[in-house]
């Protein structure tokens, strides 16, 4: 057994939250759901019109692929970006630019144009979409300590696969009886509604660290102006404040030092130089993979290459999505089983995410030579439908490792790494299907199946938060400073 074993996953006595501050954290986590349902029928929309666009525009395979691609040609840069921008700036208002300029950069592909609109407005979608991953996930986790984050964090995750879900047959039928363009605009008013109501309603909770300072960020309950300084009124006045006060500070000393003890102020390039954070980003990366290849050609594939009409893919695209959903919650659910057992995040994160993609990858490597059938429907099921956890796993151990104050810039660079995969798998998918045929999808499976292996050894063999936020902690302290009240001896 190794010292990372025997680390309590969970603090010795847990601080309670009062009610009213469990209620926003739940109102801003549904909200945040709901952002990223609506960041991923963004992404969808052009998946599920793949035939009508291509026929409308006169696009190869190979041209309707690179303009999905343009889609992350700013996306990952952006995400790094925003990521640490959001250490400085409260990230509601990131949020709400986000979503601002989601629905306007579609507005040109609304009213016309032809392949350069369609790239141009990708390209700008892709860039005010590429932090949302990150600054959601860190908005949600600031409300949490981290033993209860599973939950929220896999909520967030399962957004991507619910925007799916719902985007999937609604615009499906928007698509075949008012066009592609009339889709877009659906997707584009949605971005618009949720910014309306972020406004009065979302915000950052008490485990979101104070921008530029190490002291954490006292964030009201209630909204706006219900988080007075009560220290002066003393127990006498108010007995349930100080208990609540003494929450807030204890609750704030587990973000301060993290599972292991990682410091405020620790540089990033330390932070991204763990095996944790690299173990996790690789892992993440074989997800985002499997992310861009099921927006973009999973309809395709299952249509063209699998010879399913379109009503049979759009109901095998919805079982992708949904069995991916229910991953995302039993994985959740396990981890938090496993973490109140006392297991280390080694274990209960790593292992558990390293074994789905493991899962996902022998799924994938075996699909092209399966007999066409339902064994070919239940690989691809469980090959894309076990990697989509890895993301919801990458972000809450990334958030344990690092300390509040360097969270978002953190999430935020792993996120700019991880979908650079969105930028080569539609335009490499879409090469080798101009040059092989459906063929092609086979060798994109393949390709698949080894990046999700990849990922899943990565997780398994680097993933651990609290042994790597140790080390951190030690590194950052440095030397003990010399005792000046000691003896001073002869040289």
């Amino acid at each position: 057994m190794t010292d990372t074993d025997v680390v309590p996953a969970v603090p010795a006595a847990p601080v309670k939250t009062p009610p009213d501050q469990r209620r926003r954290a739940w109102t801003v986590t549904a909200l945040l759901v709901v952002f990223m349902m609506v960041n991923f029928a963004d992404k969808s929309v052009l998946g599920l019109a793949a035939d009508p666009v291509r026929e409308d525009l006169g696009l190869s395979a190979s041209a309707f692929g690179l303009a999905n691609s343009a889609f992350f040609l700013l996306f990952s840069i952006c995400g790094a970006a925003v990521g640490l921008l959001a250490d400085r700036v409260r990230p509601k208002w990131l949020l709400l630019t986000m979503a601002v300029l989601w629905s306007l950069s579609q507005a040109p592909l609304v009213l016309g144009g032809g392949l350069a609109v369609l790239v141009a407005s990708r390209v700008l979608l892709g860039a005010a979409e590429g932090p949302a991953f990150p600054v959601a996930q860190q908005t949600t986790l600031s409300w949490f300590p981290n033993h209860r984050r599973n939950l929220p964090g896999a909520l967030i995750v399962l957004g991507i696969t619910l925007g799916v879900l719902v985007a999937a047959p609604v615009l499906t039928w928007v698509i075949h009886e008012h066009g592609w363009r009339t889709a877009v605009a659906v997707v584009a008013v949605a971005g618009a509604v949720w910014a309306l109501l972020w406004i009065p309603f979302g915000g950052e909770g008490p485990h979101a660290g104070t921008r530029g300072t190490g002291t954490p960020k006292p964030v009201p309950a209630d909204g706006p102006g219900a988080g007075t300084d009560r220290s002066a009124h003393g127990s006498d006045a108010d007995p349930a404040a100080d208990n609540r006060e003494t929450d807030r500070v204890g609750e704030a000393a587990e973000d301060v030092a993290g599972a292991g003890g990682a410091a405020r102020g620790t540089p990033y390039r330390r932070i991204l130089a763990t095996r944790t954070w690299i173990g996790a980003t690789a892992a993440y990366f074989g997800t985002y993979w499997v992310i861009a290849f099921c927006l973009v050609w999973l309809p395709s594939y299952l249509h063209d290459g699998l010879g399913y009409s379109s009503a049979t893919s759009a109901r095998l695209l919805m079982l992708v999505w949904g069995l991916s959903g229910v991953v995302v919650l039993g994985q959740a659910g396990l981890t938090g089983w496993l973490l109140r057992r006392g297991s280390s995040s080694r274990r209960a994160r790593g292992w558990v995410g390293g074994v789905l993609l493991l899962v996902g990858a022998g799924a994938c490597l075996a699909l092209p030579a399966a007999p066409a059938g339902a064994a070919t429907v239940v690989l691809l099921v469980a090959g894309f439908g076990c990697a989509g956890a890895m993301g919801s796993v990458a972000a809450t151990t990334v958030a344990e490792l690092a300390p509040a104050d360097r969270r978002g810039g953190t999430l935020g660079i792993m996120n700019a790494v991880v979908t650079t995969a969105g930028l080569i798998a539609p335009t490499l998918v879409g090469h080798l299907v101009d040059t092989h045929g459906t063929a092609g999808y086979r060798q994109a499976l393949l390709i698949t199946g080894v990046l999700l292996l990849l990922g899943g050894i990565a997780a398994v063999t680097l993933i651990d938060p609290a042994r790597d936020a140790r080390r951190l902690s030690a590194r950052h302290a440095g030397p003990l400073a010399p005792d000046h009240d000691a003896p001073r001896q002869l040289a």
